[in-house]
């Protein structure tokens, strides 16, 4: 906590003086993102950095697992959707990017035994979402030599799964009919801190680059 409190003293003092325009900017007009971007929970990602945004360029949705449940999944594990359809509707985002990274516990613990989340009945049921993706890996990835390698894949094909997922909404298919929309997968990959985009026509991960930036997943 004592982190906490000095970063903010820091923020105060030497930081929000270099963003005080924009920041009235912001509270007088609110915010206008261009991209609503869906990632992980996981500490080490942060959507900001690793894109080099500022304050009211992105509508960031962290979860665990960057998970994307389908428009007719009910209850607690709403609070994604209802930061789509917000994001879609009422903010009029260009891009949705959904972004995993390396060494994704989620994945990890969705590639693992059952029992191993029996302490933790939310986190399996949440799990239980991107169950498609555990199938994937043991029916195309069982060449992979190690766990590592695998749950790579699983972080690489879950945003996959969450881009299908995204197209069950009634306002993304509206927008993506209309060709106001883009859904994009890409990957972060922790120890370079490379970004790879998911490139549609050739049906694979690539580093992104102003090619790969712009691929998008053509609507269903």
């Amino acid at each position: 906590m004592q982190q906490l409190i000095e970063g903010i003293h820091r923020f105060q003092n030497e930081v929000f003086g270099g963003y005080q325009e924009l920041f009235q900017h912001l509270s007088t007009e609110g915010q206008n993102p261009h991209t609503l971007f869906i990632t992980c929970s996981d500490s080490r990602v942060l959507a900001e950095l690793i894109t080099h945004s500022k304050p009211g360029d992105l509508f960031v949705v962290k979860n665990v697992g960057n998970i994307v449940p389908p428009a007719g999944v009910e209850g607690a594990t709403n609070s994604t959707a209802a930061a789509v359809e917000y994001a879609v509707t009422a903010l009029n985002v260009e891009d949705i990017v959904v972004c995993g990274h390396s060494q994704c516990g989620a994945m990890r613990a969705l590639l693992g035994p059952r029992e191993e989340m029996d302490s933790m009945p939310h986190l399996a049921e949440w799990l239980e979402i991107a169950a498609p993706v555990r199938e994937v890996i043991a029916r195309h990835y069982g060449h992979l030599p190690g766990e590592e390698e695998r749950v790579n894949a699983a972080a690489q094909e879950n945003c996959l799964h969450a881009l299908e997922g995204l197209q069950s909404y009634p306002a993304v298919r509206e927008r993506l009919a209309a060709g106001t929309l883009r859904l994009h997968a890409w990957f972060y990959k922790i120890a370079t801190g490379q970004l790879y985009a998911y490139r549609p026509e050739a049906r694979q991960y690539e580093p992104l680059d102003g090619r790969t930036a712009h691929a998008a997943l053509e609507p269903r």
